[in-house]
């Protein structure tokens, strides 16, 4: 039998039978536990499968508890687009808080969240990420990590507002975004399904650091879209064939496009009657049939 490595001090190069208990016995991870349970899990109403709802998902009573295997949203940044409210920080975060505690009623055991944002403004900058990361184990999910989504590379031609080339006020440009990673009581999933990831996907998409182009906002319709490519790669790590997709910020419907091209189910919230009609047009080129929300 094969001797199973253990965490050293200063880790250790293999992977394969690794007891890692002492590490986790440490007192920094003890009050962030999983928990074992096996809640019953739900399904969503077939009459409200592939539909995109229109009201805010503050509310989701269309969806039972413990009925959806992965949320995957891009939410409003509240900076002044179209679609944007004016609201103070405070009152942000306290729309994200209870969006993310309709989301975690409705998540099964294991389920996933993979929560995209960007941090935002320079005088002050904030971190959003943070604030979202903090509400979120608060609620009581636990978090699995941080994907760092790169967008496109440094313009030798343009840099950000600030001094130019002084130590009197430069500033930082953003390239990159945030994808949060949570998941609901416990890491594994207590269901198990046909899994459509492939080898050298799977391989790209378990390193933090993701290399994907930013979506044209003229091609699609939308100010900000999300990026059809990378909510592909979130559905199929880590979910199975024909489970549920949320997304309680549909907007343009890239979640909803990713989910059919493969071959998930979606369930979407939209409060634009505009860019619902675009997701379900967008969803109805895929299918060729006719849908409506």
């Amino acid at each position: 039998m094969q001797k199973r490595t253990k965490t050293r001090t200063f880790g250790t190069g293999k992977r394969e039978s690794h007891d890692s208990s002492s590490f986790y016995d440490r007192k920094i991870f003890t009050a962030i536990g999983a928990s074992n349970t096996t809640s019953r899990i739900n399904t969503v109403p077939p009459h409200n499968l592939d539909r995109v709802f229109m009201h805010s998902s503050e509310v989701m009573e269309e969806l039972p508890d413990n009925s959806i295997s992965l949320m995957v949203t891009s939410p409003p940044y509240n900076v002044g687009k179209e679609y944007d409210r004016d609201l103070s920080l405070r009152e942000y975060l306290d729309f994200i808080s209870q969006v993310l505690k309709e989301t975690h009623r409705v998540l099964v055991p294991g389920g996933r969240v993979a929560f995209n944002v960007a941090n935002i403004g320079r005088k002050p900058y904030i971190p959003l990420n943070g604030h979202i990361a903090s509400i979120a184990s608060d609620i009581g999910f636990l978090m699995r990590g941080e994907i760092i989504w790169v967008k496109g590379k440094g313009s030798t031609g343009s840099c950000a507002w600030g001094s130019w080339m002084s130590a009197g006020n430069p500033t930082l440009r953003d390239l990159h975004e945030y994808v949060l990673i949570f998941c609901k009581d416990r890491f594994d999933r207590t269901t198990r399904g046909k899994s459509t990831i492939s080898r050298d996907e799977f391989m790209a998409a378990t390193t933090s650091v993701w290399y994907i182009p930013a979506e044209s906002a003229r091609r699609v319709k939308h100010p900000a879209p999300f990026p059809t490519t990378l909510v592909e790669r979130l559905i199929q790590l880590y979910t199975f064939e024909e489970e549920v997709i949320l997304d309680p910020f549909m907007g343009s419907g890239s979640s909803a496009v990713a989910a059919v091209r493969t071959n998930r189910h979606f369930v979407g919230y939209e409060v634009e009657p505009a860019y619902v009609s675009l997701c379900m047009e967008r969803v109805s080129r895929l299918t060729g049939q006719s849908l409506s929300a």
